[in-house]
């Protein structure tokens, strides 16, 4: 069975109306495609940028999905569901079976409908959240468990609590839309998932979210990304990466990444500005090497060096002379002496791999020795302070209170 894998449409993203369209024209373009050559499609989540879109939005995202509706009967067939499929999908399911997890944008309050469920009471797709289905073709059956998105810190407990079974004599495919590590991670909220503890008893396992395409093998299986189909986070890893999705097939394990035309080309450049150069020029010969290859792509421009050398009116001027061959956006990383020194302090720290508590206190030491501040307090002690009265430990700093004999505080505080 011809498998389409496709993931992180974000439809009614855009800083403008013309990025807005082709994030809308690629997901289109996605699903026109995957309905020519596969089987069955699977949405591996973020269908929508947000868990609210609005009317033109949502329209979008009808007119996308109903695409599968447009395609010849297939022969591909739904013969079990531990859900309750709404009747009306079976229009859905005479054509080509289209089954979708919500992500992380889309995730809504318990008890509130997220804007994919909505898409399922419509009979355009089949919204799975900790469900398994069964679809055959010619005697060939394949299992799709979806688990759609939870917090990340939920993530682990949620999938070892559901713990879905493998089904005999078929091809078990598990389907997530989480951070993984080491592919994704955040030290705001670290993931619970790792490629070391991913369930090994599916033949495949599918992760949306994660927007560069990746193929891989984890405890000896097969782990598939299949990224995003429009460039929305402007990084410079975007850069290089082909934006599509996959095609699986399940019996001779081969695959296939469709690459789209819709997609709009990213380009990512840094600068270092010179003093020998106009710093206007410079950007524009950037610009001029990329238009001569690319039809209108988006350009993101980072300027690094000191600021008193860069005047937002000129980088203005930029914008609007090139407003009709690209998309662009001139940002700066501007920075004082002092502002670099702070930078490769805590560079330092980070490569140490310290605690956040290590961290913290070196952090104020450094503060304070900035400072000249000059006490027989130690930053240990003002640092165990802060934990227990914040209040406390400002009035020491401001010199309201020079002692710690009120607090009683021992040398293990």
């Amino acid at each position: 069975m011809r498998i389409a894998f496709l993931a992180d449409f974000h439809l009614g993203f855009g800083f403008n109306s013309e990025v807005k369209k082709s994030v809308f024209l690629a997901a289109k373009e996605a699903v026109e495609e995957a309905v020519k050559r596969s089987d069955l499609i699977v949405i591996c989540g973020d269908i929508f940028d947000t868990r609210a879109p609005r009317t033109e939005t949502f329209a979008e995202g009808i007119e996308v999905i109903s695409r599968a509706l447009l395609g010849e009967s297939s022969e591909t067939r739904l013969i079990y569901s531990d859900k309750e499929i709404p009747k009306i999908c079976s229009y859905l399911l005479n054509a080509k079976p289209l089954i979708a997890i919500h992500g992380n944008h889309e995730r809504k309050s318990k008890g509130e409908i997220n804007p994919v469920k909505a898409l399922e009471i419509g009979g355009l797709l089949i919204h799975l959240n900790f469900n398994s289905v069964i679809f055959e073709k010619n005697g060939e059956r394949v299992a799709i468990h979806g688990m759609s998105n939870v917090p990340e810190r939920y993530a682990k407990n949620e999938l070892d609590k559901w713990n879905p079974k493998c089904f005999e004599d078929c091809f078990n495919i598990l389907v997530l839309h989480q951070s993984i590590d080491p592919y994704v991670y955040s030290p705001l909220e670290p993931p619970t998932l790792s490629i070391k503890n991913l369930p090994n008893k599916f033949d495949l396992i599918v992760d949306g979210h994660i927007h560069q395409s990746t193929l891989d093998k984890v405890n000896g299986n097969l782990f598939l990304i299949p990224g995003s189909t429009s460039v929305t986070q402007f990084e410079k890893k975007e850069a290089n990466s082909k934006k599509g999705f996959y095609i699986f097939d399940t019996l001779s394990k081969k695959y296939e990444f469709v690459e789209l035309k819709n997609s709009k080309k990213f380009f990512f450049e840094e600068m270092e500005i010179e003093s020998s150069k106009p710093l206007i020029s410079q950007i524009e010969e950037r610009i001029e090497k990329i238009i001569s290859k690319e039809e209108k792509p988006i350009i993101k421009i980072k300027l690094k060096g000191e600021e008193t050398k860069v005047i937002d009116q000129d980088l203005k001027l930029v914008e609007e002379k090139f407003a009709d061959k690209a998309i662009l956006m001139i940002v700066k990383e501007l920075e004082s002496p002092e502002i670099s020194e702070k930078i490769e302090f805590l560079r330092n720290l980070r490569e140490k791999k310290l605690s956040i508590e290590e961290m913290g206190l070196n952090l104020l030491h450094e503060n304070l020795k900035e400072l000249n501040f000059s006490f027989k307090l130690t930053p240990e002690k003002l640092f165990n302070l802060f934990e227990k009265s914040a209040d406390d430990a400002l009035q020491i700093l401001l010199g309201e209170q020079l002692t710690l004999e009120r607090w009683k505080l021992d040398n293990k505080s």
